[in-house]
């Protein structure tokens, strides 16, 4: 082999140093402030799109566990135009009990032109709102036009996420909210004109247009004979090995799922779906590209399960960093 001189005055690898790198830094508080929500939906009907189109890059998540503690995942994405985006979530379900919340997160960008990281803005707030948008993305696109009457079921954070944003897709006559522990859909109704607590959680569904399980249950939290032609349903609940969604009404309904990871074994997948042939359901990305249809009939039963994909963060997270840049925000750290 023969070397050449080099007529450059490139210096090699051993002679670079990284140096300080700005980094800018995005608070909780600045991350709520930025995201608008109903940017976000929209956000999420282009990302579902290109996610179809093969556009996006969501490889499976890796798991750690920490044994009766907790489980932590990396869930990286990048689409043209964006920056790479790398988000770490832990859940730690014991947090609750000392004033913490049970979902902790951070997300990182990097330059997709050289790799340097750009961004490290908290994720706590993403994961929330990111993954209530979604469910509610698909009350808009799946759910009767006429739809006037929904029940909530889960008083946690998604429950409240869930409550910001529903009224911005259909105008709900009532919002009933059930959970496990009534006081806690108590206090999370008093927030919210047309929300109200209900203790009777099978006649609030059965007289349901809409129905959103949004719990932590490990068990199904509806019974399928309790949803009535019609309805659409959406569960955003994550919880192996069973979840709170009733295997039963898979057998009664048209589902929608994310992607085809939907019917992987958890952590990338849903556990619900594990024994679901994936040819039954239809990705929500292909209803924004027009190859598959949504509601077919008023009586359709319409079923979203959500497993939750990088995709969504990176939608969040690439509108915070737009809207911080074109602020001039200035918050920057040294690494």
């Amino acid at each position: 082999m023969t070397f050449t001189a080099s007529t450059t005055t490139r210096r090699s690898a051993a002679e670079i140093e990284k140096g300080a790198l700005l980094v800018l830094h995005l608070s909780e508080a600045a991350v709520v402030r930025l995201l608008d929500p109903a940017q976000l939906l929209d956000g999420l009907a282009d990302g579902f799109a290109a996610l179809a189109r093969g556009e996006v890059q969501t490889p499976d998540r890796p798991e750690l566990t920490v044994p009766e503690k907790g489980f932590s995942l990396a869930m990286p994405a990048w689409r043209e135009g964006a920056n790479l985006t790398v988000k770490i979530v832990n859940v730690f379900e014991a947090n609750l009990d000392i004033d913490l919340p049970n979902h902790l997160a951070v997300v990182m960008l990097f330059d997709p032109q050289t790799g340097a990281p750009v961004c490290i803005m908290d994720g706590t707030h993403i994961t929330a709102i990111r993954t209530a948008a979604s469910a509610v993305l698909f009350v808009r696109a799946l759910s009767r036009s006429d739809a006037r009457i929904a029940t909530l079921i889960g008083a946690g954070v998604q429950g409240r996420e869930h409550l910001r944003l529903l009224p911005l897709v259909r105008d709900f006559d009532e919002i009933r909210i059930a959970s496990l522990h009534y006081e806690d859909a108590e206090r999370l109704a008093m927030n919210w004109p047309g929300a109200r607590a209900v203790r009777d959680v099978e006649a609030a569904v059965r007289g349901s247009d809409v129905v959103c399980l949004a719990s932590h249950a490990y068990e199904p939290v509806i019974a399928s004979d309790w949803v009535r032609p019609g309805t659409h349903v959406s569960s955003v609940g994550y919880a192996p090995p069973r979840g709170e969604l009733p295997i039963a009404l898979l057998g009664r309904a048209r589902l929608f799922v994310e992607t085809e990871q939907a019917f992987k074994a958890p952590p990338v997948g849903c556990a619900e779906l594990g024994d679901v042939d994936p040819a039954r359901a239809t990705m929500l990305g292909e209803l924004f590209c027009g190859t598959r249809p949504g509601r077919e009939n008023a009586e359709e039963i319409t079923l979203y399960k959500a497993m939750g994909i990088a995709m969504q963060d990176l939608v969040a997270a690439d509108i915070v960093y737009r809207r911080a840049r074109a602020e001039g925000i200035a918050q920057y750290i040294t690494l």
